[in-house]
Order: structure tokens, then sequence, then C-alpha cells
């Protein structure tokens, strides 16, 4: 019988948006696992924060500043990452913007602001990382999609729009780098306690009824929304990360961690 065996050990995982929220948990999750992690982030200081959580660790890591809207700044990154690592195992395609808007006030800025980051960078992002990948016939994507892209939620029609592209584009770039050894799929968090959900301008708060705090609208959503009736956590989605980058054979699909809300 053969081993099995999936090690991270050896193995150098990018994570973009990993400075904090879902992306910090996830990439905490690949370096409890033993891969080396670099974080990239769209602002420094975020970049930073993130590599330091990973260091403390005793994991080697790097901080990279990228705007994943532009092709120039992925390149670069990516570039830096082949001259500093010379292989990129692991991808993990977070980086992520939200806002809320009903669908006739919705302006085209807002638009194109989510679709530009959640969408146009996930396929820019792939882009350059499967070139890296082929060369060394293997790799493992996880783009970040959302239970908003299994399910639509009103005020919210640009943000589903480029989760629900998140998805399509995740399974069929799967099945044009089958053969290559790399595996795309995407993760599709739930209602995680982290900036999107809440504080001030987070969607508890937006959404909370008249008279009800931002902490009652948060706890009712999570009942409202989750069999479980509890809030997923960042934790989680390194768990569902760590799975995907060891399953040989599991791509071109979309897994929700979501306490059981969507298909």
């Amino acid at each position: 019988m053969r081993d099995t065996h999936f090690s991270l050990e050896g193995k150098v995982a990018l994570v973009t948006g990993g400075g904090r929220g879902i992306g910090a948990g996830i990439a905490v999750g690949l370096a409890r696992a033993g891969a080396d992690v670099l974080i990239a982030d769209y602002t420094k200081e975020l970049a930073e924060e993130g590599a330091s959580a990973i260091s403390a660790l005793g994991r080697r890591t790097m901080a990279i500043q990228v705007d994943v809207r532009k092709p120039d700044s992925i390149a670069a990154m990516v570039d830096t990452i082949e001259k500093e690592y010379g292989r990129l195992d692991i991808a993990m395609n977070n980086a992520g913007v939200v806002s809320l808007g009903g669908i006739e006030e919705l302006t085209l800025e807002q638009w194109n602001e989510v679709i530009d980051v959640n969408l146009r960078g996930v396929f820019l992002c792939c882009q350059v990382e499967i070139k890296l990948m082929r060369k060394a016939q293997f790799g493992r994507i996880i783009n970040t999609s959302s239970i908003a892209g299994k399910v639509g939620f009103p005020n919210l029609s640009h943000y589903s729009a480029s989760k629900f592209g998140v998805i399509g584009l995740t399974n069929a770039i799967a099945k044009e780098v089958a053969k290559d050894g790399i595996t795309v799929n995407a993760l599709c968090p739930g209602i995680v306690g982290t900036g999107m959900w809440r504080g001030e301008k987070g969607l508890s708060a937006l959404w909370a009824q008249p008279g009800e705090s931002e902490e009652q609208s948060w706890t009712r959503h999570q009942q409202l929304f989750l069999p479980q009736g509890v809030a997923q956590t960042p934790d989680d989605m390194g768990q569902m990360v760590v799975y995907l980058v060891s399953a040989e054979h599991v791509t071109g699909q979309a897994f929700a961690v979501d306490g059981g809300f969507s298909l």
C-alpha cells in the first residue's frame, strides 16, 4: 500500500489578504501544519502584522505589499517569491472587500471596486501563480468565495455576483490544469466574526433593527442564518484549507464552512 500521508513541511504557501481576519486564520493553520507562509496584503503594515504571527510559530515568512487589482503588482509579488524561495506550492487567494447597497442606489464605483478586488483579483493571481506551479507540476490553489457565492443576499448583489463568479472561475480553471498536478478549489466562509460582520461599519450594525444593538444584531443573524446557531471562525477556515491542500483528487469544488446554511 502506498503512503498517502501529505506533509506541509518544506511547502511554500502564499496568502493574499493574510494580515487579519479569515486570511490570518488560514495562514496560521497552514503554518501549524508545517508550511512556510508568505503574507500579502494591501498595506505594508497589515502584511507585516500577518508575517509576525507566522514567524512566532517558527516558520519562514515574508511580508509583501500587493494590490490585487494591478497585474504588475501581482507579477512582482510572484517574481519575488520565485527568486527568494524558488517555488510556490500553495496559493490562497483571499483578498476581498464588501460594501452594502440596494440595487437601485448601488453606484458604479461600488460595483467596480468589489468586482475588481474579489473576482478580477482572483483571476489575475491565478494566472501568474499557475505559470510558476506548472514548472513544478504541482500546486494547490484555493480561492475565497462566500456563502453569498451560493445564495444571494439582499443589498449585496455586487458582492454576490463577485463571489458566484469566483466559483465559476475556480471550476473552469481546475479543469484546465487538472493534468498538471494542480488542484483549484473555492472556500465559502459563512458568518465569521471579522471586520465584514462586526464593528460599526460591519453588516451586523448595518442590518440592525430599530433599537437593536450591534451585538444583538450579530446574535440574531447567527440564529437566523446558521442551523448550528453559532458563527464560524478563522480557525475553521484554516482547517478546511489544510484539508484541501492535502486532498490530491479534490478539485473544482466550492466548499462551504457555514454551519449548515447552504447546499
